[in-house]
């Protein structure tokens, strides 16, 4: 009655088609007992997919009749939400293993159950939970191959909660990198007033509309300090109207210090998106089989009301995902940009990055969410002149490349090809997937950035993390406008953006990112050029064009 994981290739009768490893940074520290509880999160199969991919081309498309047209919560629901059979064949499942603690969303394609790791075991065969650290961090998980009952598992897209370790947070400050030391004592360094200069935003370039707000999602034991947001301001967001507190905290705020990737994140969504309402999601998870990313995504499937703007500095190698879960996390970013959601992912900070297949064979490294077409993501920049407000140049790190999993979208075909036609000479074909969606699709400043944390205020805090949160507050500024003349908000933008072909963009055009160490391509990766690039895509923000662009 069950169909085991490793017969997919024959019968496609999996769910799960991804065995884990357990990364080298966890140790294995002891086995489960079977009374310990476990949450794992079941992904159902939803409904209307192909119709709900067609409608988001519809409402993000400046050229159709319904751009802007956003749904609802409830709308969505209505659109994806399991069929009564799926419900009704996964509830039955649980419930003759006694699984009754569950809770779903109001889209109804999750469930939660909280249950013991005897019951886990039981309900899915092959299964063996060890208890897992890294730091003072401990996970429950499984890495062996397990089954799914052969009447259930076409109803489930996964088992979130299983097989998944937390990826590393980054140290994200490379500017204590050797090479780099030397400039470091007269880099005078990026703060909001060097963004909002090089950018163009004048001090009136602040949020009025009482609709508004915007966001950040913080996972990985990042939690930012409210004191250091409010040091952060008071010292540098002189000269314009800003807020000093966030507003929102969904989540349980971690206590200990506060981690600089989460400091960076909110101050300067604060400062760039000035005087905007800003919610803090911080995803500290109630149980150790639990996965951040994922109850961030079913914080949203659950909320009627959210910000319209997110910014995430999150991401994983896509060769460590699965391709099932992948699939249904596009799926939940399709759900957000018909609500009229703009979502923007950090690029990474690892350039093409670098995949060891053998000792003679390497291949560049996709990173996702960054790859998925549903997301905007955002890559980096460096001042020409690390002392002067000069024009930007290529930052070595920032990611970009072409997905393995996801194809190229519609909505950037043009511009990709004619990279790859004029762009001369490209890294082997054997690196890289040609027809893949290409990433990212603009950038902004990821170079030198002071930011507060623990009360100190620290220079030098690079990557795509601190790029991400200012393109997003320059977006949250643009639906400010928007909302203040009854326009809807940008919501998915990609489709807006590739038709814009650049316009209110500096182009980027020097300069090209790291990846493999090897023989044949010598650690270099893309190239930026005229027009888009996998480097920098369009380029960085000319705030009024940029606003003047996106005002119709």
């Amino acid at each position: 009655p069950f169909v085991n994981l490793q017969i997919r290739a024959i019968y496609m009768h999996c769910v799960i088609c991804f065995i884990s490893s357990v990364p080298e940074d966890w140790i294995l520290v002891e086995g489960v007992e079977p009374l310990e509880e476990v949450e794992l999160t079941f992904a159902l199969k939803q409904q209307n997919v192909k119709q709900m991919e067609e409608l988001l081309k519809l409402v993000s498309d400046p050229d159709s009749h319904q751009y802007g047209k956003h749904l609802s919560l409830e709308e969505v629901a209505a659109l994806v939400q399991p069929s009564q059979l799926t419900e009704k064949v996964v509830r039955n499942w649980l419930q003759s293993h006694g699984v009754k603690n569950c809770h779903t969303v109001v889209t109804r394609d999750f469930l939660q159950c909280v249950m013991t790791v005897q019951v886990a075991e039981a309900l899915l065969p092959g299964a063996k939970f060890h208890r897992y650290s890294r730091d003072s961090h401990t996970v429950l998980r499984s890495t062996s191959l397990y089954s799914i009952h052969k009447d259930v598992y076409q109803h489930l897209d996964f088992v979130g909660g299983v097989h998944r370790f937390p990826p590393k947070g980054k140290d994200i400050s490379k500017g204590w990198e050797g090479a780099r030391q030397s400039a470091l004592g007269y880099h005078l360094g990026v703060t909001p007033s060097v963004i909002r200069s090089r950018y163009n935003l004048t001090e009136k370039d602040v949020g009025t509309a009482t609709n508004n707000s915007q966001a950040v999602a913080q996972f990985l034991e990042q939690y930012y300090n409210p004191a250091d947001l409010a040091e952060f301001m008071s010292l540098f967001a002189g000269g314009f109207t800003h807020m000093s507190a966030v507003e929102r905290v969904v989540g349980t705020q971690g206590g200990g210090k506060a981690g600089i990737e989460a400091s960076l994140d909110v101050e300067y969504i604060m400062s760039s998106g000035a005087n905007i309402s800003t919610w803090v999601f911080t995803n500290p998870g109630r149980h150790e089989t639990q996965e951040p990313f994922l109850q961030w995504m079913l914080l949203l499937s659950n909320m009627s009301a959210v910000p319209w703007v997110h910014t995430i500095s999150y991401g994983d190698d896509e060769d460590s995902l699965s391709d099932a879960y992948m699939n249904r996390i596009n799926i939940e970013f399709m759900k957000a940009g018909l609500r009229g959601i703009s979502m923007l992912f950090a690029s990474g900070d690892s350039g093409a990055g670098c995949r060891h297949l053998t000792k003679e064979r390497n291949t560049f490294r996709p990173s996702f969410p960054a790859s998925s077409p549903y997301v905007t993501t955002v890559g980096g920049t460096s001042f020409k002149n690390p002392f002067k407000l000069t024009y930007e140049v290529t930052d070595y790190i920032s990611g970009g490349g072409f997905s393995n999993v996801f194809a190229m979208p519609d909505y950037q075909g043009g511009a990709v090809q004619a990279y790859l036609k004029n762009v001369q000479p490209l890294p082997p074909q054997t690196y890289f997937n040609i027809t893949g969606r290409a990433y990212p699709d603009l950038a902004a400043l990821s170079d030198n950035y002071w930011v507060v944390t623990n009360r100190v205020p620290v220079p030098w805090v690079s990557g795509t993390s601190a790029s991400t949160p200012v393109v997003g507050g320059m977006l949250s500024l643009i639906n400010d406008q928007r909302f203040l003349k009854g326009l809807p908000s940008l919501g998915f933008i990609n489709p807006r953006l590739y038709k814009l072909q650049g316009k209110g963009l500096y182009d980027v055009t020097e300069g090209c990112h790291l990846s493999c160490l090897d023989d044949k391509v010598e650690g270099k990766g893309f190239c930026a050029s005229p027009s888009w690039d996998p480097v920098t895509g369009w380029g960085t923000p000319n705030y009024p064009a940029l606003l003047k662009a996106l005002m119709d």
